[in-house]
């Protein structure tokens, strides 16, 4: 049975620890049953660490945390974070649908106060060269009324 390197590393360490102890304390004498039992073949108590096995795998591991199920075991966290690269892709998407409508519903509802609709306004404000895309004029209904009423109104001189 051939030695791990781990075990020969420790190994080393150890033997190593003990010369520089040996030097300080000369009342420490190593002996070669000291040595023996440092020894990584006969040394059945020293485990080797089980950690991860490169860079990769901890990364993903890291980035599984907090999922459902076996986050730890490689393989299941790989499939959980791919899938959920996945629904961050499609929602990304969804975000910017959703917040288009969000506005949309807040012009329409901002224009109906002076009697007039959206599907009205829209291509009123190109004819009136106004070039103020829907997310400003929502949050210009919203904060700034007075504003947005005289948009309507140059609108509807239109």
């Amino acid at each position: 049975m051939a030695p791990s390197w781990l075990g020969i590393l420790s190994f080393r360490r150890a033997t190593a620890a003990l010369s520089v102890h040996a030097q300080i304390l000369p009342s420490i004498t190593i002996n070669t049953s000291t040595l023996s039992l440092l020894s990584p073949l006969s040394a059945p108590f020293m485990q080797q660490s089980r950690g991860l096995a490169n860079h990769r795998h901890k990364k993903i591991i890291k980035m599984a945390k907090g999922y459902r199920g076996r986050t730890n075991c490689f393989r299941m966290a790989v499939q959980r974070v791919e899938k959920a690269l996945q629904y961050a892709y499609r929602d990304r998407k969804v975000k910017k649908r959703e917040f288009r409508s969000i506005w949309i519903q807040r012009i329409g509802a901002a224009v109906q106060q002076y009697g007039m609709n959206y599907s009205r306004f829209i291509p009123g404000l190109k004819r009136a060269n106004i070039t103020l895309n829907r997310k400003v004029l929502a949050d210009m209904a919203v904060t700034e009324p007075y504003s947005f009423k005289a948009v309507v109104e140059t609108v509807r001189s239109q």
